[in-house]
């Protein structure tokens, strides 16, 4: 990774993401292992390591294929809007379509569950992610790669909150 210039930042600014990753349509693991290759490439950025796949039940309309779901952790230079930049076009190069429908089917979702120890709430983005401590598909694959004794800003230990939100309809699928 270069030293960033002033657009991106500095080494010392470099900060720990965690993104969440889903797809349920077009090969959803398929889809899962080329995203986690481009967040590889993301420029001012580093891909740490990632979780194993997850199969979980849609969260909204029931009538659409399940989910495979995955965390992966990034280090970067770059500010939270140009990451979620970023993300957005590896999804729009994945296929995504961004519809009327909340939370329908779709070939890639890409979410900043985490960036550092931030609180970040405007029109375009709210960190920690919402939801994050109630959503199985991401507690679990986050839990695997980061830690039961992991602080979530706001929401306490991550331990914690995995214990209260049973696994109930999430399936371990595969190292990927």
């Amino acid at each position: 990774m270069n030293p960033a210039n002033k657009e991106t930042g500095s080494l010392a600014d470099l900060v720990t993401a965690y993104i969440g990753i889903g797809s349920n349509l077009q090969q959803p693991v398929e889809q899962v292992r080329q995203a986690l290759q481009h967040l590889g490439q993301i420029p001012h950025s580093r891909m740490i390591t990632h979780s194993p796949l997850y199969r979980s039940a849609p969260l909204g309309p029931p009538d659409q294929p399940d989910y495979i779901n995955a965390v992966a952790v990034l280090v970067t230079t770059l500010p939270p809007l140009a990451l979620l930049d970023a993300l957005q076009a590896i999804e729009q190069q994945q296929g995504r379509v961004r519809g009327e429908q909340r939370w329908g089917p779709r070939t890639l979702d890409l979410d900043i569950l985490l960036y550092g120890e931030q609180h970040i709430v405007n029109d375009r983005l709210t960190i920690p992610h919402p939801g994050l401590g109630d959503r199985n598909f991401v507690l679990y694959p986050l839990c695997d790669i980061a830690g039961e004794n992991m602080s979530i800003p706001g929401l306490g230990l991550l331990g914690q909150l995995k214990q209260a939100c049973p696994a109930k309809g999430l399936e371990l699928l595969e190292e990927c």
